[in-house]
């Protein structure tokens, strides 16, 4: 999964690079490990500036905006927060496009609501409506991170793919 990882940061940078366009990251159960994939590639500098690692939800409020009330209401791992958590990203970056994911990675925390393995992805494009989407994830925390990370790139290219420009 290691390679795909490498594709997609790759695929993700000749796309951004040919349109001009930049994006951000907002990491809480990956700690920046899309930041990491993305900043893997040479040159990755032309469209990657920003990467949020908001891992407790004070991070998530000081750097990203993230309403208090959003999460006393919904909790940190939740299509809400996520969403926030996107477009607090990309608006602070200066960035078209952005990426966020918090999740219960494990092997704790999880519950019956929200079992180890949940973990909530946003994908903010400037001017148009931030989309979320839940994952359920199988294997141990290396294993879902990994997962994750896969999911939030892929994500990132199929929106930028839908994109004009």
């Amino acid at each position: 999964m290691q390679q795909e990882i490498e594709d997609l940061a790759q695929q993700l940078g000749q796309v951004l690079l040919a349109k001009g366009w930049r994006v951000a990251t907002a990491e809480s159960c990956t700690g920046g490990w899309v930041a990491e994939a993305i900043t893997s590639v040479a040159g990755s500098s032309a469209w990657f500036g920003y990467g949020y690692v908001s891992y407790a939800n004070e991070a998530k409020q000081q750097m990203l905006g993230v309403k208090a009330e959003t999460l006393a209401q919904k909790g940190a791992v939740s299509e809400a927060v996520v969403t926030e958590m996107a477009d607090g990203a990309r608006r602070n970056a200066g960035a078209e496009f952005s990426v966020a994911i918090s999740g219960i990675a494990g092997p704790e925390g999880g519950s019956p609501e929200k079992p180890v393995g949940t973990v909530w992805f946003a994908w903010s494009q400037d001017g148009q409506p931030t989309e979320a989407q839940l994952g359920h994830f199988s294997g141990d925390r290396f294993s879902i991170r990994q997962q994750a990370v896969v999911t939030a790139l892929s994500g990132l290219l199929r929106l930028i793919g839908q994109s004009a420009g």
